[in-house]
């Protein structure tokens, strides 16, 4: 094994830390509920009701 190699001591002065819990919540976004693909490039076409939800959510939380 290598002389740089350190397996006995943890990594100090980095943040190595582990959540538990995601950080973002991707369930109530417009692209979760997909109403279909779009034929060549499979891009995904969200529904006309979570594009409306989407659009009010972000007009009442602009800064």
């Amino acid at each position: 094994m290598a002389r740089y190699v350190n397996t006995e001591k943890s990594l100090k002065g980095l943040k190595r830390k582990r959540y538990s819990l995601p950080v973002e919540d991707h369930s109530t976004a417009a692209w979760a509920n997909l109403a279909g693909q779009k034929a060549v490039s499979r891009v995904g076409l969200p529904s006309d009701i979570d594009v409306e939800l989407a659009r009010e959510w972000a007009e009442e939380n602009q800064k």
